[in-house]
C-alpha cells in the first residue's frame, strides 16, 4: 500500500468516497472472471473525462500504471492490476438514436441493458457474448467481443460507428466530429506519423497484407486490430479502430456509438444429439448452408455439468460417454418462411446423423431455457471442479472444415496432460471452440504441467491448422506471450510501435497483448481455496453482480465469495492484523448491508445463494444472550406487536407534531445500544385499524371455494394506506366481496408471524419456533389444510414456501398439506375471473419485488395490471429495493442506493398509479420516487364492480 501523500494527492483530484484503499476494497476488486490475481495498491472511480484527464497526469507523475475496469468479466486477466484500478461501473450514459439503427452507449451499460432499450425498436447489438447480462460495452468494446450469432461481420469492430477516447497525453477525440480529424494530426503529430508509417508499410508489403486480411476473414482478437490499417485511411480512424480490442492499454474509451443489427421476431431453437463429436461436427457445413443463425457446440462433458439442472431434458442423462450436441437456432421475421428453413434442413439431413429425432421450438420460454443452459455452461463446469482448483478457458479458432478433426487432437491433449475433465464447447459455425480446464497451481510443479499443456495447444492451433489462438476474449496475459508466434516477428513489431507511440511509458496496463516475457502466462495465478460449502462453487465470474442491490454500496455476491476467501488464506497465513481488519470491514461492507435476498442465484449458472452464506455467518455471529433474547420475542410476539403499534403511534403523533428530527435523532440513539432497532422514515403510517379482522368469516358466496385469509405481520403494523383510504386489510376483502369469494380471517392472527425478520437476521432458533407455531395455527385456521391460504405480502408468501426444513416431524406432515398462495396468485386465478373491470387507467407503473421472481409469478402480476390497465410499464432497472423486510429501517443508505436506478427511469414520467405487491418495499420506492406506491390489490378494487 503507497504511502498518505500517494492516497492524499488522489483524494484531492477526486473526492475521498471515490478514492477506496481499504484493504477489503482493494481485495474485493482484485479479481476479475479471469485466472490471474493483482492486489491494486487503489481503487478509484472518476466520474467524467476531467477525472480521467487528472488521472493519466498522476499516473505519469508517480510511475504507477493504471488499468481500465467495467464489468470484470474478462477471462484472460485484462482487468486486473498492482497499481491503480479505474472502476468505471458508475458509467452508465447511453441514448438510442436514429430510430434504434444505433446506440450512444458509456462503459458501464451492459449489454443485456443496451438490447433492453433497442427492444422496442426490434433492434440489437452485434455482439452477443453469454456473459451479455452482466458485460458491460466498455469491455465489450476493448475485447472486440462477438459472441454466438454475430460470427465476423456483426462484431464489436465491424458495428462500431464512433469512438471518443482520451489519449494519456490527456488529450480527448472523437470520430464523430469532423474538426478532430485536422486537429488530431496537428496536436499528436507523433503518434499520426507513426500510424501512418505503419499503414504504408502494410500496403507496400503484398505478404503482410494478405496475412491481415486472411486472418480477419474468421474470428481473431490476438493483439492489436491491424485490419484497422487496410479498412481505413487517416490515423484518427485507424487509431479509433485499434481501440476496439485494443484491451485498454492505448487510451481509454468514454464513449462509442455502435450501429445496431435487427432483432428478428420469430426463432426456431433444437438441441441436436450426436453419437460423438466427430459426427456432429459434419454438420455445422450443412447447418450454416441452411441458414442457421446459430450453432453451438457442446461435448459430453459439458453437458454432463449441466445435466442436473431443473428443467433440463432427461434424456442428457442417458446420452452415451463420447455423444454430443448442437444448440441450433433458424431465425427469420416471417413465421412460415422460418418453419420452411427448418422443414428444408430436416428434409435434406441424414437421420442416421441423429440420436434423437430433433424437436425444434418457436416457444420463447423453451428458447431461453436452452439459451440459460449455454450461456451457463462456462460457470457450471466451474462449479463441478474439484475443490482447490481454478478454472482456465480458452477460445481458440481452427477451419471448420477441419474442426472435428481438431477436437479429437485437442482432446488427446487433454489425456496426455491428465485433464480427465476437461471440456469443449463453444461457436462451432465459426470454427470457435472454448476448452475449459481445472488447474491446480499450489506448487511448481503444477504449473509447469499448465505451461507445457498450453505450449502445445498453440503449436496445435498456429502450426498444425493455421487457426488463431483467441477468438473473442481478448489476448490477456494468457496469450500475450504468444502473438509473435501466431503472427510472425513483422507483424508483432508494428504492434510494439503502435503500443509506443500511443503509450510511451508503458503504463495502461501493462503487460496485456505486449509482454516480452515468455512465461507471462504462469505468472500472477489466481487461486481459488476451499472456504466455505456455500460458496466453494464461485469461479468469480461475476454473472451476478446486477442483480445485487448492494452492488454501489459496499459488495456484490463475487466481491463477497472473494473477500471471504482472502480472509482464510490472511488467517492460514496467520497474518493477524490484515485478517483482523478485514473481519472489522466485513461486518458492514458483507453483512449488515447484504439484503439477503437471493436474487444472485437466479443470476448464477449454478445457483449459488450468498445471502444463504449471509444468513449463516450471521446466526454464527449471535451470541446465546442475543438468541435467548429473539426466542422470548417469538415467544411474546403478541406482546412485540401491540408495542410495536404503540409505538407506531406515538411516533406519527411527534412526527406529525413536526417532530420529525426528534423521532430521527430518538432512533439513532436508541441503535447505538440496540442496532437492529430501526431508524424513522417518513413512509411509516400510524398503524392500521384492525376492526375488520375481530369478525372471523366473511360470507360472500357459498357458491365458490372458501378462502382463509391470513393477514400478515406487515400489514398489521404497516397496512394503512399513504391516501388515507381503505387499509389492505379493507381492500383484500372488498376484492373479495366483488368476486363473490367466501373468506374465513383466522381467528389466531394477532401474534403471528412468518418468520422473516428472524430469518433474514440469522436468529435460527427463534425462527425455527415461528415456523413450527404458524404452521400450526395456519392448520387449524385452514380446517387442517382442506382450505386454501391467501397471505397479502409476497416475501412472507415466499418464506412460508421455506418453513419445512425448520420444522418438527408431525408438523412437516401439516406442512405438506397446507395450500399457501400469495395474494398475486389468488388474484389471478381466483379473483380475476370472477370480476368485470368496469374502468382502466390510462398508464400505471410496477415495482416487481425480487420475491415474485423468486416464486416465478411476474408474469400473473403483469396479467392482472394489464387487466386494469391500458399501458403497463415495467421499469427496465427494476429489482431489488434492498429493504428486505426490515433493512431498509435499519440501514437506509442500502435501499437508497438500491432504488436509484429504478426511481431515476420511473421519475422520467407521470403515472397514474405505483403499484407493488409487498408493503415495506412499497414504502421504499415511495420514498425513492416521491410518489405512493401501493399494493395491486388497490388497483382492483379500484377498477372494478
Amino acid at each position: 500500500m503507497k504511502n498518505n501523500d500517494f492516497l492524499t494527492s488522489l483524494i484531492e483530484l477526486l473526492s475521498k468516497d471515490r478514492v477506496k484503499s481499504r484493504l477489503i476494497d482493494r481485495i474485493a476488486y482484485a479479481s476479475d472472471a479471469g485466472f490471474y490475481y493483482l492486489l491494486p495498491e487503489v481503487v478509484v472511480q472518476p466520474v467524467d473525462e476531467t477525472e480521467i484527464l487528472k488521472l493519466f497526469m498522476f499516473s505519469h507523475e508517480r510511475g504507477i500504471p493504471m488499468v481500465f475496469r467495467a464489468g470484470g468479466t474478462s477471462l484472460s486477466g485484462q482487468s486486473v492490476t498492482d497499481g491503480i484500478l479505474v472502476d468505471l461501473s458508475h458509467w452508465t450514459g447511453h441514448h438510442v438514436e436514429n430510430a434504434g439503427s444505433s446506440i450512444r452507449v458509456q462503459p458501464a451499460i451492459t449489454g443485456a441493458m443496451a438490447n433492453a432499450h433497442l427492444q422496442k425498436f426490434r433492434r440489437k447489438i452485434g455482439p452477443d457474448p453469454s456473459s451479455i447480462s452482466a458485460a458491460m460495452m466498455g469491455g465489450i468494446i476493448s475485447n472486440n467481443a462477438s459472441g454466438m450469432c454475430c460470427g465476423v461481420k456483426h462484431n464489436s469492430y465491424h458495428t462500431t460507428r464512433h469512438i471518443r477516447f482520451v489519449l494519456s497525453s490527456g488529450r480527448a477525440f472523437s470520430t464523430e466530429n469532423p474538426e478532430d480529424y485536422d486537429r488530431f494530426e496537428i496536436e499528436c503529430p507523433n503518434l499520426a506519423h507513426e500510424l501512418f508509417q505503419i499503414r504504408e508499410q502494410i500496403n507496400t508489403d503484398h505478404t503482410l497484407h494478405d496475412l491481415i486480411r486472411n486472418k480477419y476473414q474468421t474470428k481473431n482478437t490476438v493483439g492489436y486490430s491491424l485490419n484497422a490499417f487496410i479498412d481505413y485511411n487517416h490515423p484518427l480512424d485507424i487509431f479509433a479502430h485499434l481501440l476496439v480490442g485494443g484491451e485498454g492499454t492505448l487510451a481509454f474509451i468514454s464513449e462509442a456509438v455502435l450501429e445496431t443489427v435487427p432483432d428478428k421476431l420469430y426463432k426456431s431453437t433444437a438441441l441436436l444429439y450426436f453419437g460423438d463429436i466427430y459426427a456432429a461436427c459434419q454438420l455445422i457445413v450443412p447447418l450454416t448452408l441452411a441458414g442457421a443463425e446459430m450453432v453451438e457446440l457442446m461435448d459430453r462433458a459439458s453437458l454432463r455439468s449441466v445435466e442436473n439442472m431443473e428443467g433440463i431434458d432427461p434424456y442428457i442423462r442417458t446420452l452415451p460417454e463420447n455423444a454430443a450436441a448442437l444448440l441450433v437456432e433458424f431465425q427469420d421475421d416471417d413465421l412460415e418462411r422460418l418453419n420452411d428453413s427448418v422443414t428444408r434442413f430436416l428434409a435434406s439431413s441424414t437421420i442416421q446423423y441423429f440420436l434423437k429425432e430433433p424437436v425444434f421450438s418457436t416457444d420463447y420460454k423453451q428458447r431461453e431455457f436452452l439459451w440459460k443452459v449455454r450461456k451457463g455452461l462456462f460457470p457450471a463446469v466451474g462449479a463441478v471442479r474439484a475443490q482447490g482448483t481454478t478454472v482456465i478457458l480458452e477460445d481458440i479458432v481452427f477451419p471448420v472444415a477441419l474442426l472435428g478433426n481438431a477436437i479429437l487432437d485437442l482432446q488427446d491433449l487433454f489425456k496426455k496432460y491428465q485433464y480427465e475433465n476437461g471440456i469443449i464447447f463453444g461457436h462451432a459455425k465459426d470454427g470457435n471452440i472454448h476448452f475449459v480446464i481445472s488447474q491446480s497451481f499450489e506448487g511448481e510443479a503444477e504449473i509447469q504441467r499448465y505451461d507445457r499443456f498450453l505450449r502445445e495447444v498453440v503449436i496445435l492451433v498456429v502450426d498444425k491448422y493455421n487457426g488463431s489462438l483467441k477468438a473473442e476474449h481478448g489476448t490477456g496475459r494468457n496469450m500475450a506471450p504468444f502473438v509473435q508466434t501466431e503472427w510472425g516477428k513483422d507483424a508483432y513489431e508494428i504492434m510494439k510501435r503502435i503500443k509506443v507511440a500511443a503509450d510511451p511509458f508503458n503504463l495502461l496496463n501493462p503487460g496485456v497483448i505486449i509482454n516480452e516475457d515468455e512465461s507471462a502466462h504462469t505468472r500472477n495465478l489466481k487461486l481459488l481455496p476451499v472456504v466455505e460449502e456455500e460458496v466453494d462453487k464461485c469461479i468469480e465470474c461475476g454473472f451476478c453482480e446486477h442483480k445485487c442491490p448492494s452492488k454501489a454500496l459496499t459488495l456484490t455476491p463475487r466481491q463477497r465469495i472473494v473477500v471471504r476467501r482472502a480472509m482464510a488464506q490472511l488467517k492460514n497465513a496467520n497474518r493477524k492484523s490484515e485478517y483482523q481488519t478485514l473481519v472489522k470491514d466485513f461486518k458492514y461492507d458483507g453483512m449488515e448491508t447484504c439484503a439477503v435476498d437471493g436474487l444472485c442465484s437466479g443470476a448464477c449458472p449454478v445457483d449459488i445463494n450468498t445471502g444463504e452464506l449471509v444468513k449463516r455467518l450471521r446466526r454464527e455471529s449471535h451470541s446465546s444472550t442475543a438468541n435467548f433474547i429473539a426466542v422470548v420475542l417469538a415467544k411474546n410476539f403478541r406482546a412485540v406487536e401491540w408495542s410495536a403499534r404503540l409505538a407506531l403511534k406515538l411516533g406519527h403523533y411527534f412526527n406529525k407534531a413536526g417532530g420529525r428530527k426528534t423521532m430521527l435523532k430518538m432512533t439513532t440513539g436508541i441503535r447505538r445500544i440496540f442496532s437492529e432497532f430501526p431508524l424513522w422514515t417518513d413512509q411509516i403510517m400510524p398503524p392500521p385499524d384492525l376492526d375488520v379482522l375481530k369478525n372471523p368469516v366473511v360470507k360472500y358466496s357459498s357458491d365458490l371455494k372458501t378462502v382463509v385469509y391470513f393477514p400478515t405481520c406487515i400489514s398489521r403494523l404497516l397496512g394503512s394506506s399513504p391516501k388515507g383510504s381503505k387499509n389492505i386489510m379493507e381492500t383484500f376483502l372488498s376484492v373479495s366481496k366483488k368476486a363473490g369469494i367466501q373468506v374465513v380471517i383466522s381467528d389466531k392472527v394477532f401474534g403471528s408471524c412468518c418468520g422473516q425478520i428472524f430469518s433474514s437476521k440469522g436468529y435460527k432458533p427463534a425462527f425455527n419456533f415461528t415456523a413450527n407455531l404458524i404452521v400450526e395455527r395456519l392448520w387449524d385456521s385452514s380446517d387442517n389444510g382442506k382450505n386454501l391460504i391467501v397471505t397479502d405480502v409476497s416475501s412472507c408468501t415466499f418464506t412460508l414456501h421455506q418453513l419445512r426444513s425448520s420444522l418438527s416431524l408431525p408438523n412437516q406432515q401439516k406442512y405438506d398439506q397446507l395450500k399457501i398462495v400469495d395474494s398475486i396468485d389468488y388474484l389471478h386465478d381466483l379473483v380475476l375471473p370472477a370480476l368485470y373491470p368496469f374502468k382502466k387507467k390510462e398508464k400505471i407503473v410496477l415495482h416487481s419485488v425480487c420475491t415474485l421472481q423468486k416464486l416465478k409469478t411476474q408474469g400473473q402480476f403483469l396479467k392482472i395490471a394489464e387487466t386494469f390497465a391500458g399501458q403497463v410499464i415495467v421499469p427496465l432497472h427494476t429489482g431489488c429495493c434492498g429493504m428486505a423486510g426490515d433493512r431498509g429501517f435499519l440501514f437506509p443508505e442500502l435501499t437508497a442506493s438500491a432504488t436509484f436506478s429504478e426511481a431515476k427511469e420511473v421519475k422520467q414520467h407521470e403515472y397514474d398509479g405505483y403499484y407493488s405487491s409487498a408493503r415495506t418495499c412499497e414504502m421504499a420506492m415511495s420514498h425513492a420516487v416521491n410518489k405512493n406506491y401501493e399494493s395491486i390489490l388497490y388497483l382492483v378494487d379500484e377498477c372494478s364492480i
